[in-house]
């Protein structure tokens, strides 16, 4: 029996008893009376009873803005205990999240899901954090509450009405190392019923910045040209170059009667050279190697709001071509195609939702969605036996349906009890039922302690390119599955005006059946197969103190720190299988993060850090020069002057990164910049009525 296929009526039971409920509930006069404001000193009957039993990280407005230049990946890196692979500056940026690989990872945007369906994963570099206004990960077991397939956890990210009145215009000016040059304009509208927002980024950077090159030696001479001493040479970053340019267009209505009404539209134009390797000897008019990208992202909202109940639809579509082309030199001056890839993906996406508050003690929860992907992909550089050439790829749609019920409990005010029940299906498969538990409960008043714990199974399907990719696809695939547990303890104190602070530890266990993984075959290429069962577990710790001190200033520190061993522990495919016991390529087992912020009047001062352990590149563990990354770390520095005049707010701000000149790698001969500096100057002009509420 399919769960899905009665989730409809489930929809039709909950609305009748909604619209029962809406003939004895006075209709609020406008949405905004309905959002109620927690006070500052928070006590646990005001905690969401959406969030359960759930381990969520919340990121709050100044680890989004603080640096407008950055992505959604740098923010990842300095403020969260996942490990943010990149391939290098203004490149792929992935995460693995509790020892899991980016494709375990799944990637929201106001609730439509963005991961690419034909690698499965989501280039965080591609985000900037100028466009999410509100961001936040579910670890593990509770990303079911929102979506399947998060074997590791997901990330939220949504936008949010401008909240202005009248006219409002800002615009910054970037300006750092490498001739890289940002900018940034958001323009404004708002009333009692409209909130009209535009938002543009447009960044470029030939990206040539130094570095020392550790894969090659240069030799020094004597006088008899006999070699006295090596050193490694310095180098520059050799075909990096990139222009991106982003656009949000936003538009709310709100009828002040319970009802809103969102439009929300994101255009990417991304051009980017790949970076020769540090392996690589030729010169760099040699090649091109070039990845081009346009997407067009869209989602019409509807949001009902009752006292008791609320009820939301949505329509989204998603349109991608993306280019990779790699030419080179084959001697005779003509840059000569070795690969011409194409690929465009339409996805279609539906979704409705509902919650109904049963007094204070109960929350039910349904939601029913649907993403229609349909997928061209082709290499159209492939050469045959007869000299021409074909054109190699494939051409599939695959429907992914989601629906989820859920009912959460709070007998007491101590105790949380929440039950998730959750079906998918890919293509003409299947999930079977995909339960969630979560439990919460406050161990003393005093401190707010908090203790959590939580069980889920999960599953994860193939990617297309898993499937179909030619060469190389297996269209025998069988989805990934396993079973999540978390527990933690979390407490929050601190006094009105002067201090807070609050932080947790968690454990967290994994177990992953028929892992995923590309191998080599024996007819030249790489093909996936189901081989590995992993143990994901360890402990991820959060803390975060504010202080009032002296006159005006104030201080900020937070921080994370994670162990994350992640073991394969599959059968031996061949005597000579070394992986079996091994920690994953490319995830480290610590990582932490550090932020401080001093602020005084007008002025403010940050500070970030993180670290991350070594991580191999060979699932055989090899300890030889390449087959390891050491361990790194890195230091950020921020100085804000705010100006405040009659006309305008104005910002003044220098960052310098990498400030202690580290040398390191987050991926295999892929180099990343030194110490180098970014200038940024803001204007926000002050427009009679276009001052922020």
């Amino acid at each position: 029996m399919k769960f899905l296929r009665y989730l409809c009526f489930i929809f039709v039971a909950l609305a009748t008893e909604m619209a029962m409920a809406q003939t004895s509930n006075v209709v609020p006069a406008g949405w905004h009376k309905r959002v109620h404001s927690l006070p500052e000193v928070r006590v646990y009957a005001d905690r969401p009873m959406k969030e359960i039993g759930t381990q969520l990280t919340k990121f709050d407005t100044v680890e989004l803005k603080e640096n407008i230049a950055l992505s959604m990946a740098d923010v990842l890196t300095f403020s969260s205990p996942v490990f943010v692979k990149n391939y290098g500056r203004a490149t792929l940026s992935t995460v693995a999240f509790r020892g899991t690989s980016p494709s375990h990872t799944q990637v929201s945007w106001n609730g439509m899901k963005i991961n690419n369906p034909m690698l499965g994963m989501t280039d965080f570099s591609m985000i900037p954090s100028y466009f999410i206004d509100d961001a936040s990960l579910l670890h593990g077991t509770s990303s079911v509450n929102e979506t399947g397939g998060g074997l590791g956890g997901s990330v939220k990210l949504s936008t949010k009405p401008a909240q202005g009145d009248g006219f409002g215009l800002q615009y910054i000016q970037g300006v750092g190392s490498f001739r890289t040059f940002d900018e940034f304009l958001r323009l404004t509208y708002g009333n009692e019923h409209w909130q009209v927002s535009a938002r543009a980024v447009y960044s470029s950077s030939p990206n040539d910045y130094k570095y020392r090159n550790h894969d090659k030696k240069e030799n020094i001479y004597d006088e008899d040209m006999n070699i006295v001493d090596q050193y490694y040479p310095i180098e520059r970053n050799r075909s990096g170059a990139f222009k991106d340019f982003h656009l949000l267009q936003e538009v709310y209505y709100n009828t002040g009667k319970g009802d809103r009404f969102g439009i929300n539209a994101w255009y990417i134009n991304s051009d980017r050279e790949l970076a020769m390797l540090t392996v690589d000897h030729g010169e760099e008019t040699d090649f091109e190697n070039r990845q081009r990208e346009n997407t067009f992202r869209s989602i019409l909202s509807w949001d009902h709001l009752r006292d008791q109940w609320k009820l939301g639809a949505k329509a989204g579509y998603i349109h991608t071509w993306m280019a990779y082309d790699y030419k080179r030199d084959v001697g005779n001056g003509i840059m000569a195609h070795m690969t011409r890839s194409r690929s465009r993906i339409n996805t279609f996406y539906g979704q409705v939702d509902g919650e109904y508050y049963l007094g204070n003690k109960w929350l039910f929860m349904a939601s029913l969605s649907l993403h229609q992907h349909l997928v061209e992909s082709e290499d159209k550089n492939i050469v045959r036996q007869d000299g021409n050439k074909a054109i190699v790829g494939y051409r599939k749609g695959r429907p992914e349906l989601s629906g989820s019920v859920s009912a959460k409990w709070r007998p007491v005010d101590r105790l949380g009890l929440s039950v998730v029940i959750r079906e998918e299906m890919s293509g003409t498969d299947w999930t079977p039922i995909i339960p969630a538990f979560f439990i919460d409960g406050v161990l003393s008043k005093r401190g707010n302690v908090v203790a959590k714990a939580s069980v889920s199974r999960n599953y994860r399907f193939p990617t297309l390119n898993d499937l179909y990719f030619l060469p190389g696809g297996n269209p025998d695939l069988k989805k990934e599955s396993g079973w999540t547990y978390d527990a933690g303890i979390s407490f929050e104190t601190g006094k009105d005006g002067l201090y807070s602070l609050n932080g947790s530890a968690n454990w967290f266990e994994s177990h992953i059946k028929d892992w995923i993984i590309w191998l080599p075959t024996t007819k030249g290429f790489f093909s996936p197969e189901n081989i590995k069962d992993v143990h994901a577990y360890g402990v991820e710790l959060k803390g975060d103190f504010n202080i009032v001190f002296a006159q005006e200033w104030q201080l900020g520190l937070n921080g994370t720190f994670s162990w994350t061993p992640s073991i394969n522990e599959g059968e031996p495919r061949t005597p000579a299988d070394q992986s079996v016991g091994k920690q994953l390529p490319y995830v480290p087992e610590f990582s932490s993060t550090v932020t401080g912020k001093l602020s005084w009047r007008s002025w403010s001062l940050l500070y970030k850090w993180c670290y991350y352990s070594e991580r191999y590149t060979m699932s055989s563990n090899d300890m030889s020069l390449s087959g390891k990354l050491p361990e790194y770390f890195m230091s950020n520095v921020t100085l804000e002057k705010g100006v405040v005049m009659k006309w305008a707010d104005l910002s003044l701000k220098g960052t310098i990164n990498n400030l202690f000149d580290e040398e390191y790698l987050s991926v295999l001969s892929r180099p990343m910049p030194g110490i180098n500096f970014e200038i940024f100057v803001g204007i926000t002009p002050k427009w009679g009525k276009g001052k922020s509420k």
